[in-house]
């Protein structure tokens, strides 16, 4: 009996194990993200730790983790730019306040009206940008600034790997890394035990150590030194109108990113859904922190949080402990981290992008719902070519409008009966002004010299538009025709 006390229960096994996964794939995020918003790499490394050991314990979502987010790169960039480093403490404060007062108005709910096929365009796009990003630091070569710029950048990128035997040696265990994520599935199940991304890096980290490939490693330097709180001169800022739209722009980005990741996790799983106004009071709270500490913002990070559930995390455990590892790693133990190879990360990265891009979904839309795969599509194109928040607002843009056209069907049907009778014209269905010029086509086509009925007992909807347009038309035709309209009731309003 006390030998079955002292066990581990099965979920935590599970836990552990996934975090020690989304570790792996939360490290080079941390640091990737930090040097593209330039700032030092150890402010992101503050913000995953923030991430899993403070939002990871709150209530919200229990599989999503959070940290510095892709998204958030250009609009932190330009921050810096404009107001300096030290100001980024204050814009994070001000906007995880923001976000936990948004929370507590219960503003989060309304995000879960989410098209899946916008979320599954995100996760593409996501995973595209990732892709390309990570083959230029798999290469060591820096990384054009735009999405499509990067793409546009990997031909010249594969010529010149060729050319170089330093990066040609950083791309063969990048390469190597990949092919041992992908093939690792078809293993027997005892080597499976350990999990894949873990053996991968380990075995890329041995293959370079035991070769003496000159690939470039991990750099890591003191998180106390990073650690800026935010001082008066900087909250003096806030009287300034840019400095306040900056914060509304963290604020909206931030809350959007982490929500939308909310509903694509949610269909990752079967466990408990998001309660969306505690995870955006969650996100609130480890801004705040971040904030406090002069760190980078937070989102929750769909990479991440699909590597954990894809791990088989069954609590928020995982996430607290992805955090802890960050923390001894980095701080306590940083010799250790500088002996990993980037390119093995960016290998890692570059399957988890892959699996992101849902191809099968991609096929199975097209051919059930030709219009669901094109909004899927559109997303993703525009995720890459814009950025996360605009592709995923374009997305839903379209998904509204497809919406809203399949919704205004309406059924015209003319029964001519007898030549000397009159002609009956049924409608039935959602009468809109989108219908509207097809509608008024086929009426205006109808003889002037016969008597015509309108049956509209049958529609569910007729809007003030077409309501007025076949009123108008009812009238004219009385002018002008010999026999007259036979005007019901919905329109004359009797």
């Amino acid at each position: 009996m006390l030998r079955r006390n002292l066990a581990f229960p099965p979920t935590l096994r599970h836990d552990i194990a996934a975090s020690v996964v989304v570790f792996l794939v939360a490290l080079p995020l941390c640091v990737g993200v930090a040097v593209a918003s330039g700032v030092p790499a150890e402010l992101g490394l503050i913000t995953g730790i923030v991430g899993g050991l403070v939002t990871g314990l709150l209530p919200g979502s229990s599989l999503q983790v959070s940290g510095p987010a892709a998204g958030l790169t250009v609009l932190v960039f330009e921050a810096v730019r404009l107001y300096g480093l030290p100001a980024l403490g204050t814009l994070v404060l001000a906007a995880g306040l923001l976000q936990l007062l948004l929370g507590a108005l219960r503003f989060g709910r309304w995000f879960r009206a989410i098209s899946i096929a916008v979320v599954e365009g995100m996760l593409a796009g996501i995973g595209l940008t990732i892709i390309a990003g990570q083959l230029y630091a798999m290469a060591g070569v820096t990384a054009p600034g735009s999405g499509l710029g990067k793409l546009a950048g990997l031909p010249a990128l594969a010529v010149g790997s060729l050319t170089s035997p330093t990066v040609l040696a950083a791309v063969a265990v990048g390469v190597g890394t990949v092919a041992l994520l992908a093939l690792w599935p078809r293993l027997p199940a005892r080597v499976r035990v350990v999990p894949a991304p873990l053996a991968a890096v380990a075995l890329a980290t041995a293959a370079v150590w035991f070769l003496g490939l000159p690939v470039a490693r991990l750099e890591v330097n003191g998180l106390l030194d990073a650690v800026r709180a935010p001082g008066l001169d900087d909250l003096a800022l806030l009287a300034e109108l840019g400095f306040l739209g900056t914060i509304v722009a963290f604020t909206l980005i931030s809350s959007a990113e982490s929500l939308f990741s909310a509903a694509a996790v949610d269909r990752m799983h079967d466990g408990p859904r998001t309660e969306y106004d505690k995870e955006l009071m969650a996100q609130g709270a480890g801004n705040a922190i971040c904030g406090a500490l002069g760190a980078l913002p937070m989102t929750a990070v769909i990479v991440r949080s699909s590597a954990n559930v894809q791990a088989g995390a069954r609590t928020k455990a995982s996430r607290v402990l992805h955090g802890l590892w960050l923390l001894l790693f980095a701080a306590l133990l940083p010799a250790a981290l500088e002996v990993i190879p980037l390119a093995a990360l960016a290998g890692v990265l570059v399957h988890t992008g892959w699996k992101l891009i849902p191809k099968a979904q991609l096929l199975s839309l097209w051919r059930r719902h030709r219009g669901e795969a094109v909004i899927l599509v559109c997303t993703a194109v525009a995720v890459v070519a814009l950025n996360l928040f605009e592709g995923v607002l374009l997305g839903l843009l379209m998904a509204v409008v497809k919406t809203a056209w399949e919704t205004s069907h309406v059924h015209l049907e003319v029964d001519d009966g007898a030549p000397d009778g009159p002609i009956r014209v049924t409608l039935s269905g959602n009468a809109t002004f989108l219908r509207l010029p097809k509608m008024l086509d086929t009426l205006e086509a109808l003889p002037r010299d016969r008597h015509i009925e309108l049956e509209l007992s049958g529609l569910r909807h007729l809007d003030h538009a077409c309501r007025t347009a076949l009123t108008s038309w009812a009238a004219r035709h009385n002018r002008e025709g010999t026999p007259a309209v036979s005007v019901p009731s919905a329109l004359t309003g009797t």
